[in-house]
């Protein structure tokens, strides 16, 4: 039985925990951020990780250290003598004095060295491509800097962020226990420094539209499903859209056509179809409903 130390923070997170303790790993301790206020009403939430195991009453030790140069932290660490710690989105850089203690492998979700950084699905969805997919590397002191240890290729072509997700969560979890009881037989490969790409956390602010072109907005529509999603400068969101057409050249913002699930929006470059949308704090409305509400008909502008 293999003795892991685990780092963890979101959903993503704890599918790969859930399938270590499935398959009979011995999990030590969880290192995982630290409740976070949420929502309008700022209510202090712990994290997906530390919610799995408080309610399944795993006896597991949690530790959400504000640092992990903290000597308390290394040295509880260094006490539990763990054979590998095991790190999936958790949001800090791991000193040397941690990555000391034992092999650290981590389970990035891009096909290194595309996509170094925070959001790599974002971005792969972001930039359009078809494939992409999960790798263990075993972590240095630089940025996903490390070697390869194992991959998974995957399709993503037209799938959400959400989608994505999941995919590759039920994917990185079964390619962690594979690395973990392969890793003596496996040999790491460098990564191609001259194939680096980098990505950057999204921010709210990412979300923001122009109806210049139809075929980037819907990519963006993909990348940032269900957070922060798409909206217009006027703040009315985008909640469900469709992609009609990527070439034609049209007025930005005219309506060209009403249907029952949903109506046709010009863009200066091709032609979204918008079944949902919702206005800064108001409900949810299908596209026909919200003309309706606002007498916009066939000819006239969005806003």
């Amino acid at each position: 039985m293999k003795n892991i130390v685990f780092m963890g923070t979101p959903h993503y997170a704890t599918c790969i925990l859930k399938e270590l303790i499935d398959t009979g790993f011995n999990i030590q301790a969880v290192l995982t951020q630290a409740d976070k206020p949420v929502g309008r009403k700022q209510i202090l939430t712990p994290s997906n990780v530390k919610q799995f195991i408080t309610e399944r009453n795993l006896d597991i030790k949690i530790f959400t250290p504000k640092s992990l140069k903290d000597e308390n932290i290394i040295k509880d660490i260094k006490n539990l003598k763990p054979d590998f710690i095991v790190v999936a989105a958790y949001g800090k850089i791991l000193p040397k004095s941690i990555l000391d203690i034992a092999p650290c492998v981590n389970l990035h979700a891009s096909l290194l060295p595309k996509y170094r950084g925070a959001s790599p699905i974002q971005s792969a969805i972001l930039n359009g491509d078809k494939i992409s997919g999960v790798c263990t590397m075993l972590m240095e002191e630089g940025l996903d800097s490390g070697s390869i240890l194992e991959s998974v290729i995957c399709d993503i072509e037209n799938k959400n962020s959400e989608e994505v997700f999941a995919l590759f969560s039920n994917i990185a979890a079964k390619l962690c226990v594979s690395t973990l009881n392969n890793f003596q037989q496996i040999i790491p490969k460098i990564q191609d420094e001259n194939q680096v790409t980098f990505c950057r956390k999204i921010k709210k602010e990412d979300g923001l539209i122009k109806l210049n072109d139809a075929k980037l907005i819907y990519q963006k529509f993909l990348a940032f499903y269900p957070w922060p999603g798409i909206f217009l400068e006027n703040g009315l969101k985008f909640i469900d859209i469709e992609l009609i057409n990527t070439s034609e050249n049209q007025t930005s913002g005219k309506i060209l056509n009403i249907e029952n699930d949903g109506f046709l929006l010009g863009c200066e470059k091709g032609i979204l179809k918008i079944k949902f949308l919702q206005e800064s704090g108001k409900k949810i409305l299908d596209g026909k409903t919200y003309l309706n509400g606002k007498r916009l008909k066939l000819g006239n502008y969005l806003f």
